[in-house]
C-alpha cells in the first residue's frame, strides 16, 4: 500500500510539473491580449481570393473597384481585423491573392468580405477556411508598417 501511495504521488508530481509553464519567455498578459490558447495559438480565417465571374472590360469600373478594394484592406488593417494580405504571382488556378482575417468564424469573415468593393462587384471571389495559427501573428503589423519605403 505504501508503494502505491509513492507511485500516485510521483504521478501527481510529474503531471503537475508538466502542466505548469515550461516556457521561460511566456508573457501571460501578452498571451491574454492576443487571445492565445495554452499553445500560443488561436483561430483565424484564411481567405483565398480568386478571379470572380464578372468579366466586364469597363476599365473605369474595374479601377474604382480595386481602389476601393485597397482602401478596404487598409481600413481592416487599421482595425486589426486583417493581419496578412497580398497578391499571388501568375498561376493557372485563378488565384489572385490571400487574406488572413483576425476573426474566429467564417460568418465574421463573410461580414468583413462583404465590405470589399471588388468582391461585391464579383471581380474577385473569396474562398474562406478556418485556420489555426500563432496568436502572435497580429504583432507583425507594427513591424510591417516600418519596412515599406513607397506606399503599395
Amino acid at each position: 500500500m505504501k508503494s502505491l501511495f509513492y507511485i500516485l504521488l510521483t504521478c501527481i508530481s510529474f503531471t503537475s510539473a508538466h502542466a505548469q509553464n515550461n516556457n521561460p519567455n511566456y508573457d501571460s498578459t501578452l498571451a491574454k491580449n492576443l487571445g492565445a490558447d495554452e499553445y500560443g495559438m488561436k483561430m483565424y480565417v484564411f481567405v483565398v481570393l480568386k478571379s470572380g465571374d464578372n468579366d466586364t472590360t469597363d476599365k473605369k469600373f474595374i479601377n474604382e473597384c480595386f481602389v476601393g478594394h485597397l482602401a478596404n484592406i487598409n481600413r481592416l488593417v487599421d482595425e486589426k481585423l486583417l493581419i496578412v494580405a497580398g497578391p499571388f504571382g501568375k498561376n493557372n488556378d485563378d488565384y489572385r491573392g490571400l487574406f488572413i482575417l483576425n476573426v474566429a468564424t467564417i460568418e465574421e469573415a463573410n461580414e468583413l468580405l462583404a465590405t470589399d468593393p471588388a468582391i461585391k462587384a464579383r471581380l474577385l471571389k473569396a474562398e474562406t477556411y478556418p485556420w489555426y495559427g500563432s496568436a502572435a501573428l497580429p504583432e507583425y503589423l507594427d513591424a510591417s508598417d516600418k519596412v515599406w519605403k513607397v506606399k503599395p
